[in-house]
């Protein structure tokens, strides 16, 4: 009886070690992702803490993090019972860097000196402007509208819902707590943005997707012959794993380096580019330090997304963050309304001219939509196609989109003029995008 206890403990014993063992192995990553994502819905967006923690941290084991908030040294520090403790500090106009293995006071010392425009936006007309114009087009059925977006309102903890016909006209409503001037992460479709700066760089003659990318750590190996349109492609043939259940590259990159692109950068080739198409975060952080290393000064990337991009379609509220050396992390992390997604939308949808102002060349739009390599017709340059109609069935298949975790999208459908935005913190099979999107397009007669 007594040896049978003690294996009964001994057993108990190793369960608890182990378990001990995984957490704390984990905590860097789970306390990253709670620090980080705290920071930033509190100094970028300006919610409540409480909201914060009680839906976008209240889930796997990010909700076992403590949090302490410094307001005056806009600072939030996040452990694991003083496991894996983790900073993330505010700068202004580039919102907030985790800092992992980097220095808190260099990361701090950042920021960027672009204002934003226009300065009044109330008068000024939409889309470049927040004054709307009364008329509605003769083909939009507003009660069928109004009935597809209180539908989506009403599932999926969807938190903004923008629908765009052309310039002419703007439909919006907002989930509880949330308003036209909320700011939002869009995750993964911080990727489009990037697509759309390295669009804007390929236009001013500074960067050629089929050169191979000016990366100096790659020019005495295999990796020499990766070009910027297979990073693009995301057919790198980088080896890399992208899961967020558990320690990968992904996790790792985002939650325990505060010097993204570096650690992506350094992943070894596993395949020749263009044999293989893989879903990766790293390439997107790649191509950022491949922007910022087409500046001959910090401060002038750090300006850029700003003066080249977000002022010129009026997306005042756009905050693309950069990691703790001053890199924008293209993967995963700009915030903006809902409003400001649409716009980003509508640039598209107008081929990349906006108001008879050429921000990205119309090849480069197209560009976008062409399908990547050994990518099933799902991918392009950074957005996501749906020529094969695996997300939207019942929609066009011109409509091509840009996707972000936990149910972002810009959806742009240039053969119906529309540009349709949600936003929301939806786990997966929580909200039904093919239904929203197909009462959207039947309001438009």
């Amino acid at each position: 009886m007594k040896k049978t206890l003690l294996a009964i403990l001994m057993i108990l014993v190793l369960l608890l070690a182990y378990a001990g063992k995984y957490l704390i192995d984990r905590s860097p990553i789970f306390t990253g992702f709670a620090a980080k994502d705290m920071a930033s819905c509190v100094f970028v967006a300006g919610r409540t803490p409480e909201s914060v923690a009680a839906v976008d941290l209240n889930f796997s084991l990010v909700k076992m993090a403590s949090l302490s908030i410094d307001t005056i040294g806009k600072t939030v520090t996040a452990d694991f019972f003083g496991f894996g403790k983790q900073t993330a500090v505010y700068r202004q106009g580039i919102g907030c860097a985790l800092i992992a293995d980097e220095d808190l006071e260099k990361a701090r010392s950042m920021r960027s000196l672009a204002k934003a425009y226009p300065l009044y936006p109330e008068t000024v007309y939409w889309p470049l402007g927040d004054k709307m114009r009364e008329e509605i087009p003769a083909n939009v059925n507003r009660e069928k509208l109004d009935k597809a977006i209180a539908n989506a309102l009403a599932q999926g903890h969807t938190r903004g819902i923008v629908v765009a016909y052309d310039t002419l006209f703007m439909a919006e409503a907002y989930g509880e707590g949330f308003d036209k001037n909320t700011p939002l992460l869009g995750w993964s479709m911080t990727k489009s943005i990037n697509s759309a700066l390295i669009g804007i760089l390929v236009k001013e003659g500074k960067l050629d997707v089929n050169a191979p990318a000016p990366i100096e750590e790659w020019k005495n190996d295999e990796r020499k012959n990766i070009t910027i349109r297979s990073l693009l492609h995301m057919t790198s043939g980088l080896e890399w794993v992208e899961d967020y259940g558990d320690i990968s590259d992904a996790t790792i990159m985002l939650y325990n380096r505060g010097d993204v692109a570096k650690y992506a950068i350094s992943k070894k080739a596993a395949l020749p580019p263009d044999s293989l198409w893989y879903y990766s975060s790293g390439t997107s952080n790649i191509l950022a330090a491949i922007v910022k290393r087409s500046f001959d000064y910090q401060q002038a990337y750090l300006d850029f997304p700003r003066e080249a991009l977000f002022n010129r379609i009026g997306m005042r509220s756009a905050i693309m963050e950069t990691d703790a050396v001053g890199t924008y992390v293209a993967s995963s992390y700009t915030f903006a309304t809902t409003r400001d997604w649409a716009r980003f939308g509508l640039l598209y949808l107008q081929n990349g001219i906006w108001n008879k102002d050429t921000i990205i060349s119309p090849d480069w739009v197209r560009f976008t939509q062409q399908e990547a390599p050994n990518s099933g017709g799902e991918y392009g340059a950074q957005f996501w196609l749906n020529k094969t109609g695996h997300e939207l069935p019942d929609a066009p298949k011109d409509t091509y989109f840009a996707d972000g975790f936990h149910g972002q999208r810009v959806y742009i459908i240039p053969s119906k003029h529309l540009v349709i935005v949600r936003m929301g913190e939806s786990k997966k099979g929580e909200f039904d995008y093919n239904k929203f999107v197909s009462e959207v397009l039947a309001a438009f007669e």
